[in-house]
């Protein structure tokens, strides 16, 4: 298995993997989410596209994670259908940062450059299941150059022990017979997670999942950040 560097959950490496990838950054950029407070969240640039968590895997958590996967493998059938959504299965060790940024990016509609490595991976993608696609993202050059230089630019030095128990989640919107729902991609999962129906606007709901799903469930960790995908944060 491939290994890459890990990415750091901070919007200045993520913009600038984002913008190297073709993303049109006068119109998308990520953002940090500082809490999970009513008031800290109204200080997110909005309307807010994609949330990007970044989390410690603990035990609590890879126990849930197997009992849920084994749910999706054996459900009948979903309203979820790859078809509509862009979803990509992890099989470079590190890349989860990469993937989650990839579930954001192609999955909400923004804006980038014709003929960009975004536009290409995407336009490749539509016809391919998330193990094919994980295929394409092994062995294209489309984005390993991009994340070596992004992963290397980080506030922390890299390295040289590359194995990490940190890992990214990617949250977006989405209908499921005409009704708006929050969806989880993560590439270390066994499909995509419907998370129900949007309550209040995808950023709240978000943070009462997180709230619940993750940081419950962390033993007191405080290695969680977030960051949103929306208009840029001077508008």
């Amino acid at each position: 298995m491939s290994r890459w560097i890990p990415l750091e959950s901070n919007p200045e490496v993520l913009n600038s993997w984002a913008n190297k990838a073709g993303l049109d950054k006068e119109y998308s950029q990520f953002s940090d989410i500082y809490g999970l407070d009513e008031e800290l969240l109204a200080m997110v640039s909005k309307p807010v596209k994609a949330v990007l968590l970044l989390f410690p895997i603990s035990k609590t958590l890879e126990a849930k994670r197997r009992e849920e996967d084994q749910k999706i493998r054996s459900a009948v059938s979903s309203p979820l259908s790859f078809s509509s959504i862009i979803w990509i299965k992890q099989t470079i060790s590190n890349a989860c940062g990469t993937i989650g940024l990839l579930h954001a990016l192609a999955n909400t509609g923004v804006k980038f450059a014709p003929g960009s490595p975004l536009a290409q991976f995407i336009e490749a993608c539509k016809d391919k299941n998330p193990e094919e696609r994980a295929r394409f993202l092994e062995n294209t050059p489309l984005f390993a150059e991009i994340h070596a230089e992004t992963a290397s630019a980080g506030q922390s030095a890299v390295p040289t022990d590359l194995n990490t128990d940190l890992h990214f989640t990617c949250f977006v919107e989405a209908e499921v017979e005409g009704v708006p729902h929050v969806v989880e991609l993560d590439g270390r999962r066994a499909g995509i997670m419907d998370r129900g129906e949007v309550f209040k606007d995808l950023l709240t709901d978000v943070a009462s999942l997180v709230k619940e799903n993750y940081i419950k469930s962390s033993s007191g960790s405080i290695q969680f950040s977030m960051t949103s995908l929306g208009p840029p944060s001077d508008w």
